[in-house]
């Protein structure tokens, strides 16, 4: 199994190569994200790109809960950001963590609908339309194929950024951290 990096690993922040060849090669780096994700667990992954594994390509791995089937996607491109109604804010503002930086935590703005383009483990191209948290997943993942982790995000959208610590009694809390 393939470990997780952590930033500020340098590979973290280079946009990542396209993926040219659907081989043998490509298969074993799914089961290799597929298994590292699975092994996630404080916090719970939802989502890992290749470069967090080293590897630098375009590809990530979503399962955003325990009853969804892992899904990959392949040279992802989103085509655009919507917001849903009209009435309603264009970006939704949520607590982001990630693998790659452990208990760290931020208040991030992202659109609550997208259109992607990817392809799958077979070559095959897609596009399709995502919403909710599952939108929020793949804007995070495809920053990571950018080379951008979330908390550039925050301090763009000059958001919050938390550290997450244990009390006493072993529960989990956040505590601000100032820049």
């Amino acid at each position: 199994m393939s470990e997780i990096l952590n930033a500020p690993h340098p590979i973290l922040s280079k946009i990542a190569e396209p993926v040219t060849n659907f081989d043998n090669k490509l298969e074993t780096l799914i089961q290799n994200m597929s298994k590292a994700l699975e092994s996630a667990r404080d916090p719970v992954g939802v989502g890992l790109a290749a470069p967090q594994i080293g590897e630098s390509k375009r590809i990530f791995v979503t399962k955003p809960g325990i009853k969804h089937k892992l899904e990959v996607f392949i040279n992802p491109k989103i085509t655009s950001f919507e917001q849903l109604e009209k009435r309603k804010k264009k970006r939704i503002r949520k607590l982001e963590g990630c693998l790659s930086l452990q208990g760290i935590w931020g208040e991030v703005e992202r659109y609550p609908k997208i259109t992607l383009e990817y392809q799958n483990d077979k070559g095959q191209r897609f596009t399709k339309s995502f919403t909710g948290f599952l939108s929020t997943i793949i804007q995070h993942e495809v920053d990571h194929l950018e080379g951008i982790l979330f908390p550039k995000r925050v301090l763009e959208q000059k958001g919050k950024l938390y550290e997450s610590k244990k009390d006493a009694k072993g529960h989990d809390y956040f505590e601000e951290l100032t820049i």
